[in-house]
């Protein structure tokens, strides 16, 4: 009875659960199943709860924060598109178009972008890449593992540096993994420092301690559920308030991505590129392994 119960009245009201003193007492000693039930319920409304107060917060730390205004033309979006070797799907169309809004607004973007494996997720992300090179700054791009970023690297150095009209050179654009040699890495840290890679792709590699930007203003996360809080933010650190675009295949509940990715805005690619082949999915059972 003395512990004091942090929800008000009117939240417990509406998510009809049983005060805090009460759950304590009934979770160790429960009169019946229904109360221990009940005392399990109030416990997990209270760590959800917090959580999304917790990032809800931390959005609005987020969009209380400036940073420089990046304005994309049409003219510069529609050429872009006419270099591509194929058509962007809508899906497509509207998250780019999503984050441009972003970049316009003068506050970092926050944005997750959801699609199922073959949806063009890094097509989108190369895209957001493109808008930022363009205006004279750099981004980074991490992957969860060395043979996801040199895929990365090989389809952007595709993108960004072949044909008349190349976005770059082939040396603004570098992969920095576990295995890079000591004298490609020493390369690497002098053309981030002094501007002349634009963007650089990598594993957690990219967070370490000597690796420093001129002026990174985007980061793009693959497969974010492989990388915790921390790994995000210290990537975010190494520029000055870059915009931050992460990426999953992994389906998300609109509920959970509520409350879990509550300080991300989310853009959801639900449609498959013309020709692509359907994904399958398969439950196997031990003996079916082989």
């Amino acid at each position: 009875p003395r512990l004091s119960d942090h929800l008000p009245a009117e939240t417990k009201n509406s998510a009809q659960v049983m005060d805090l003193p009460t759950a304590i007492l009934q979770v160790h000693f429960p009169d019946s199943n229904e109360k221990l039930k009940a005392a399990q319920d109030r416990l997990a409304f209270d760590e959800i709860f917090l959580l999304q107060l917790g990032v809800l917060n931390q959005k609005r730390n987020w969009d209380s924060v400036s940073t420089q205004t990046i304005d994309i033309s049409d003219e510069w979006l529609e050429a872009f598109y006419s270099r591509l070797p194929f058509a962007l799907t809508n899906a497509q169309k509207k998250s780019i178009q999503e984050m441009r809004e972003d970049l316009k607004s003068g506050h970092p973007m926050n944005r997750l972008l959801q699609g199922d494996v073959g949806s063009g997720k890094t097509m989108v992300a190369a895209s957001a890449a493109a808008m930022i090179i363009s205006q004279g700054f750099q981004a980074a791009f991490m992957a969860p593992t060395s043979i996801l970023a040199e895929q990365h690297y090989q389809s952007l150095l595709k993108l960004f540096c072949e044909g008349e009209n190349a976005l770059l050179s082939a040396d603004g654009i570098r992969l920095l993994v576990g295995n890079t040699s000591e004298s490609e890495r020493r390369e690497i840290l002098d053309g981030l420092q002094n501007g002349s890679v634009s963007l650089l792709i990598g594993t957690h590699a990219l967070i370490e301690e000597p690796v420093a930007f001129k002026n990174l203003k985007l980061v793009i996360i693959d497969e974010q559920h492989r990388f915790g809080v921390s790994q995000r933010s210290a990537l975010r650190n190494k520029g000055d308030n870059p915009h931050l675009l992460v990426m999953t295949a992994t389906p998300i509940p609109r509920s959970l991505a509520l409350t879990v990715y509550g300080d991300l805005e989310l853009s959801v690619m639900d449609e498959m590129p013309a020709g692509r082949q359907p994904v399958e999915t398969f439950v196997l059972s031990p003996s079916g392994r082989e």
